[in-house]
C-alpha cells in the first residue's frame, strides 16, 4: 500500500515537472515560420464583404486544426458563410475563455494598391494585404494559440473556444448573430478577446496599449424636408433643399452632453501621466470638477482631437444628402443621412425627441432608419482577472502602460456583452503614421509588420496561458 502510494505520488511529481518543463519550451522561431504560412494563406483568399466568401478560409483552419486532433464544429446560415467553432477541453474548475477573429474584410480597388491586394506579398518586414490587421491577424494568431496550446499539452482550467466567424464587415445576421442566437452554447464564455484594441506606436516609440472595454453604439437617422415642388425662376420659401439644409446645420452645431464611464475616465486619467504638460491638463480637466475647465477641454478636442470629443458623446455627422433632379425644378422632397454613434447608455427614444425639439420644423421629418446595428451593451468592467492579465501582458511584450478604451466603431463584442460576457478588444502594435500614409484597415493599401504580428501572436498565447493553464 505504501509502495503504490509513493509510486502515485512520483508519477504525479513527475507529470508536474513535465507539464512545467513543456510549458518552457515553446520553440517560438517554428511557430514564426508557421504562422507566416497561414497568414499568408488566408490572406490570399478573397473574402470581400460583400459578397462574402468566408469558407475557403473556414476550410482552411478546418483542416489545420482537425489535422492536430483538436475538435471542430462549422455553424452556417448560408453555404459560403461559416462560422467555425474550435475547443480544447479543460477540466471544467473555471468558465470557458472565447478567442474570436472575422474571417471577411471590406472591398478593395486593386487599381490602387501596391502589391495585388490578395497577394499576401512580404516586402521590407511588412506583410502586405487585405484583412492583414481587420482581421485575419486575430484569425491567425487565435489559430496559432490553438495549436500551440494542444501541442505542448497544457493543462487547462477552463475550455479555451476559437470562433472564426463570418459577416462581420456588414453581414453580422450569418456571423455573430447567427452564432448569438443560434448557437450560443457552443461559444458561451466568461471572458472573450477579440479585435478592437491597438499597441500605439509614435516615431518609433511605444506609447501606450488601447484595450477596448466597450464601444458606441451605431445608429442612422434620416432627415426629410418636404416642401411645394416649382419652377426653379420662382424660389419659393417652402424649398425643401434650403428646409433640410437648415436642419443640418442646425443638428451639426447642436453637440449632446458630455458623459464619462469608467473607462473613458480611467482612459483620460492614464493618458494625463505620459503626455506632455499641455495635453495633460485638458485630459485631466475632461474628470475633473472645474466645469470651466471641462468646456474648454471640450472645445478644444472638438477642434484638434476630435477622436477625444467623440468617445465623451453621442456624435452626430451628417454623411448622405440627396434632393432634386434638374437645376431648374424646385424638388418636393430632400433626405439627409446622419450617422450617429451612441454612448451605450443613450436612451434612443429620448434622443430623437431631442433631434427634433432642436430641428423645431414641421416640414422636416426625423426618423431611425435601418443599418447594421449593434445591441445597447454593459461596459466590461477593469476590476477583472482577464484585465489584469492583460495588463500584465502589456508590461511584459510592449513594456507600455494599458489604456481601456471605448471605440467609436462597432466589433461584434457588442452581442457577447449584450449576454454577460466580459470582452477584450485588442490588436498588434501599429504606427500612427500608418493611417495617414494609407496603410491602415479598410485603406486603399493595407499591411503589418512582421516583427509585430509575432510578437501579438505571443502576446495573445502569454493571456489565454495565464487565464486558462491549470495552476495546482
Amino acid at each position: 500500500m505504501r509502495s503504490s502510494t509513493i509510486t502515485l505520488a512520483l508519477i504525479a511529481s513527475l507529470t508536474m515537472s513535465l507539464q512545467a518543463q513543456t510549458r518552457r519550451e515553446v520553440d517560438w522561431r517554428a511557430v514564426e515560420t508557421e504562422t507566416m504560412q497561414h497568414f499568408q494563406a488566408i490572406l490570399r483568399m478573397d473574402t470581400s464583404d460583400p459578397p462574402g466568401v468566408e469558407k475557403p478560409v473556414v476550410d482552411y483552419l478546418r483542416q489545420v486544426l482537425e489535422r492536430e486532433g483538436i475538435a471542430v464544429e462549422v455553424f452556417t446560415l448560408e453555404p459560403n458563410r461559416p462560422n467555425l467553432v474550435a475547443r480544447l477541453k479543460g477540466n471544467g474548475s473555471k468558465r470557458p475563455i472565447l478567442i474570436m477573429g472575422h474571417t471577411d474584410v471590406v472591398n478593395v480597388d486593386p487599381a490602387k494598391w501596391i502589391h495585388p491586394p490578395f497577394s499576401a506579398t512580404r516586402a521590407d518586414g511588412y506583410v502586405y494585404g487585405r484583412g492583414a490587421v481587420d482581421d485575419k491577424d486575430n484569425v491567425v494568431a487565435s489559430l496559432m494559440l490553438m495549436l500551440t496550446l494542444k501541442r505542448m499539452n497544457v493543462p487547462l482550467d477552463r475550455d479555451v473556444i476559437f470562433l472564426a466567424e463570418a459577416g462581420e464587415e456588414g453581414s453580422t445576421r450569418v456571423g455573430i448573430q447567427y452564432m448569438v442566437n443560434q448557437h450560443f452554447a457552443k461559444i458561451d464564455a466568461e471572458f472573450c478577446l477579440a479585435e478592437g484594441g491597438s499597441v500605439i506606436r509614435r516615431d518609433g516609440q511605444m506609447r501606450f496599449a488601447g484595450v477596448s472595454t466597450t464601444e458606441k453604439i451605431p445608429r442612422a437617422i434620416e432627415l426629410t424636408a418636404r416642401g411645394t415642388s416649382g419652377h426653379g425662376s420662382v424660389p419659393l420659401q417652402s424649398n425643401a433643399i434650403a428646409r433640410l439644409a437648415e436642419a443640418i446645420t442646425k443638428v451639426n452645431a447642436w453637440k449632446s452632453p458630455v458623459l464619462l464611464n469608467e473607462t473613458t475616465r480611467t482612459y483620460f486619467n492614464r493618458l494625463a501621466t505620459v503626455s506632455r504638460p499641455a495635453d495633460a491638463a485638458r485630459y485631466r480637466a475632461m474628470t475633473g470638477t472645474n466645469p470651466e475647465l471641462a468646456r474648454a477641454a471640450d472645445v478644444y478636442f472638438q477642434a484638434n482631437e476630435p477622436a477625444h470629443a467623440a468617445i465623451t458623446r453621442t456624435s452626430i455627422s451628417p454623411n448622405i444628402i440627396s434632393g432634386g433632379n434638374r437645376v431648374n425644378v424646385i424638388p418636393s422632397e430632400a433626405k439627409a443621412t446622419l450617422d450617429v454613434r451612441m454612448l451605450p447608455t443613450e436612451d434612443t427614444t429620448a434622443f430623437l425627441a431631442t433631434i427634433r425639439r432642436i430641428i423645431a420644423d414641421t416640414a422636416v421629418s426625423v426618423a431611425y432608419v435601418v443599418r447594421d446595428v449593434r445591441p445597447t451593451t454593459p461596459v466590461a468592467t477593469l476590476n477583472t482577472e482577464a484585465f489584469k492579465v492583460i495588463e500584465a501582458a502589456v508590461t511584459k511584450h510592449y513594456q507600455t502602460m494599458t489604456l481601456p478604451t471605448m471605440l467609436t466603431g462597432a466589433t461584434d463584442m457588442a452581442y457577447l456583452r449584450a449576454k454577460g460576457m466580459q470582452c477584450y478588444g485588442m490588436g498588434p502594435a501599429t504606427d500612427v503614421e500608418e493611417g495617414p500614409r494609407g496603410f491602415a484597415a479598410h485603406s486603399d493599401q493595407e499591411r503589418i509588420l512582421e516583427n509585430d504580428l509575432h510578437r501579438f501572436v505571443r502576446f495573445q498565447y502569454d493571456i489565454v496561458e495565464q487565464l486558462a493553464a491549470a495552476r495546482r
